[in-house]
């Protein structure tokens, strides 16, 4: 079971509804992530409702305006202090889907009539639909972008700034674009998940967000560097468990945890002059690298671990496959077209 850090969410300690909704979360099995954003996605609304003086069990559709309203016009805390364009779409999106499920869980615990942040009905105006035809549409419309790849001369800047690195962060890139991992399955690797003869890695179903398993090949490169790193970790322990391990004083040999992880991208991303660079774009690097090479959709969606090829759709859109297969074959027809009718003109 989870051990829930509630000094860090003290509006959400303060309220019995919402620890037991945490708490039921935890019990259920829920990853620490994912209880530590709802944590803070209900703290932060809680908040709101505090300063609005608003009693949450009572809200309104108005009251979740007013907070869609506040978050839309806060200074986005990674950016300069003078921009004022609030937090992104994605961002409030995610804290209103929060509210909606704390809200659901009120109602069918008879706390609250209704769910103020529910999706509004939106009836299609299109005449090839059905008519009548209602569907739910989220309160705010988030754009769907595809997402940043470095380039060929960022990529390289990327390499020379990983050159720097020690062994143990050299692995773990490399294996997070081998194998399109996670962050937290990239920290999750124990020294049982690596079959160094077939260079395979298995993904166990416990560090996976899809929560099944998987196995995904890595490079000779790779197994190259993971032999040179196994010795180095051997002098800072010899228990099997996780490979990769802190060297750090304060937590020499204890596992990475996905914060160093992300720390440690972060740093390199900064010395190579690439700040959208971050632990999940390998991810999509690799993916769009194997749309590229033409791996078939559905192989693409097991490489990658991902329930429905709906997901997986993204990065053949990113590779630019189809559009680009589509244009040739247009072109070559009319090029044809073209040669066969100036052949007839010039004879």
């Amino acid at each position: 079971m989870i051990d829930i850090r509630w000094e860090r969410y003290p509006l959400t300690a303060q309220s019995r509804s919402s620890r037991d909704w945490l708490q039921i979360h935890a019990n259920l099995g829920s990853s620490p992530n994912t209880i530590d954003a709802y944590a803070r996605g209900l703290n932060d609304y809680l908040h709101f409702c505090t300063s609005a003086v608003i009693n949450p069990e009572t809200a309104r559709k108005v009251d979740i305006a007013a907070y869609v309203q506040d978050l839309s016009q806060r200074n986005h805390p990674k950016g300069p202090k003078e921009n004022k364009s609030g937090l992104s779409s994605a961002t409030i999106k995610q804290r209103l889907t929060i509210v909606r499920l704390y809200y659901d869980y009120l109602v069918e615990e008879e706390i609250c009539n209704r769910n103020p942040a529910s999706r509004g009905l939106h009836r299609h105006q299109n005449r090839y639909e059905r008519q009548g035809h209602r569907t739910r549409r989220d309160l705010v419309i988030c754009p769907k972008k595809l997402p940043w790849i470095p380039n060929a001369e960022e990529w390289g800047a990327l390499l020379q700034a990983l050159k720097e690195e020690p062994f143990r962060n050299r692995l773990m890139f490399a294996f997070a674009y081998d194998g399109a991992l996670r962050r937290s399955e990239v920290c999750g690797i124990e020294i049982g998940d690596i079959n160094p003869a077939d260079s395979l890695l298995t993904i166990r179903a416990e560090i996976s967000k899809s929560y099944f398993d998987r196995i995904v090949p890595y490079s000779e490169e790779t197994s190259d560097l993971f032999l040179q790193y196994l010795s180095q970790r051997r002098q800072l322990s010899r228990t099997p468990g996780r490979l990769f391990l802190s060297e750090s004083r304060r937590n020499k040999a204890q596992p990475i945890s996905i914060w160093t992880w992300s720390k440690v991208i972060k740093r390199i991303a900064e010395q190579a002059g690439v700040p959208q660079f971050t632990t999940h774009t390998l991810r999509h690097l690799r993916l769009t690298d194997l749309a590229r090479d033409g791996v078939d959709l559905l192989s693409i969606a097991k490489f990658a671990g991902h329930r429905h090829v709906t997901t997986t759709q993204i990065y053949i859109h990113l590779s630019g496959r189809e559009v680009a297969q589509a244009v040739q074959r247009g072109m070559n027809q009319i090029h044809s077209w073209r040669i066969k009718t100036m052949k007839e003109v010039l004879q």
